[in-house]
């Protein structure tokens, strides 16, 4: 049975609509703070960042009001990538940490991530018990006048993040004579993500670090790399990097202009850290991996698993396996070594940190030969359509014909009002036909 509230990567939708309304927020906080008190701490504290969709400070004072009305006491962080959230959380010994985003949505969508105190994504069985919080009757929630949250602003979040990431490089670690075209996605990542690429001496040519409120994601990030691409042909750069509105996913660009994805970062990483024998295990993907990654880290021998799309179940079955690399080929992924969640900085100072000794970001990063892949989204007012007789007779017509000669994937999105339909093949037009049944059913 499928949350109530949650989906693959928090909660999220638009804004004043659905579960993403000022009450709502009460809601989520007062449960939260419910839950999460109930652990053997002496203060109970929850820290909270956000991103720049100015709909964050509708919502914010509704989740720190739910969160201290249930005896929770707060910090609130500001703008701040996802994954230095996770890394706060763990530091500041929190209860809980919530990032309040909606992560490469456009900005009248938002939501919300939920942290325990290990700086880790919460289980679906833990999001259960909350959602169970959530519609129970709030008046058992609300804790005595005399124990009530206090809330108090910490400026210094993206400066305490940054050392977290340096401190996991070399001292000497510097990026002089590196030219970087960066995309912040007018999201989190605005602040920090120059800073520190400045400070270890890049020359650094931004782009969307200018929020206002309504251009996060908007022709810009990781969803539309082109931008980047454009950019590192016009400014001669080594490389370009592009994030998201809340900074966990990253997709790069070579010197050549050549859009490199998640697959090929994380073949990459994977063949350098096992020549380096800091690899454990091997490498976590999902239903959405290049069929090329797999089939080239077999070759490598490197141990390959697929789980559910979403980085918090990659994370899942890293833990379980207990690999240390693993990610999307959106861009969500998580080094093991250094982070619980997706970071795009953190990868970007990984790869960067290889292409220190002079080599190019095009010798470095096209790593495999992918297989063709064309991924096609439907609105849909109803995503269960895909349950429906009609397109469930049109997916096994396409998946007949392409049986043994590809892969087809039908999904519902976890985080927007969408079907995605991915075939993968070397035969493009095969591709593309088994869609088109697939959609017209849809449609």
């Amino acid at each position: 049975m499928s949350n109530k509230y949650f989906g693959t990567d928090g909660i999220r939708g638009a804004i004043n609509e659905g579960n993403i309304t000022g009450e709502k927020f009460f809601k989520f906080g007062l449960a939260a703070a419910t839950y999460f008190k109930n652990q053997k701490k002496t203060k109970q504290i929850a820290i909270i960042a956000k991103d720049t969709r100015l709909s964050g400070y509708t919502l914010e004072p509704a989740l720190v009001s739910g969160l201290t009305s249930g005896g929770m006491h707060i910090f609130t962080l500001g703008p701040l990538p996802t994954n230095g959230l996770a890394m706060l959380t763990k530091l500041m010994k929190a209860n809980m940490g919530i990032m309040i985003t909606a992560s490469h949505n456009p900005y009248y969508d938002n939501g919300l991530k939920l942290f325990g105190p290990d700086g880790m994504k919460l289980s679906d069985q833990i999001e259960k018990k909350i959602e169970k919080l959530i519609d129970a009757k709030n008046t058992k929630q609300l804790t005595n006048p005399k124990l009530l949250g206090r809330v108090k602003r910490l400026e210094d979040g993206n400066d305490k993040y940054i050392e977290i990431l340096k401190k996991n490089f070399p001292n000497n670690f510097n990026l002089r004579g590196t030219k970087i075209v960066l995309d912040c996605a007018n999201g989190a990542g605005y602040i920090a993500a120059p800073k520190l690429l400045k400070k270890l001496g890049a020359k650094v040519v931004p782009f969307g670090v200018k929020p206002n409120g309504f251009n996060i994601n908007d022709k810009c990030g990781s969803t539309q790399p082109s931008k980047i691409k454009l950019a590192v042909r016009k400014h001669k750069a080594n490389v370009g990097i592009s994030f998201d509105g809340d900074a966990d996913r990253i997709i790069m660009c070579d010197e050549k202009s050549k859009i490199i994805d998640g697959d090929q970062i994380i073949a990459m990483l994977a063949c350098r850290w096992k020549s380096k024998k800091i690899l454990k295990g091997g490498v976590i993907g999902t239903l959405m991996s290049n069929y090329g990654l797999e089939n080239f880290l077999r070759k490598k021998k490197i141990r390959f698993f697929r789980t559910k799309v979403g980085d918090r179940y990659v994370k899942e079955k890293m833990k379980k396996l207990n690999f240390n690399l693993g990610g999307e080929q959106s861009g969500h992924i998580i080094l093991g070594k250094f982070a619980t969640t997706g970071d795009g900085l953190m990868v970007a100072l990984e790869v960067l940190f290889s292409l220190r000794k002079g080599k190019k970001a095009s010798q470095l990063l096209n790593v495999f030969r992918p297989l063709p892949q064309v991924l096609e989204n439907v609105i849909v007012k109803d995503k269960n359509i895909i349950h429906k007789p009609k397109c469930k007779k049109a997916i096994k017509k396409a998946s007949k014909l392409m049986n043994g000669h590809g892969r087809l994937l039908i999904r519902k999105s976890g985080t927007e009002p969408k079907i995605r339909i991915m075939g993968e093949s070397y035969n493009k037009n095969l591709i593309l036909k088994c869609i088109k049944i697939i959609k017209g059913s849809i449609k």
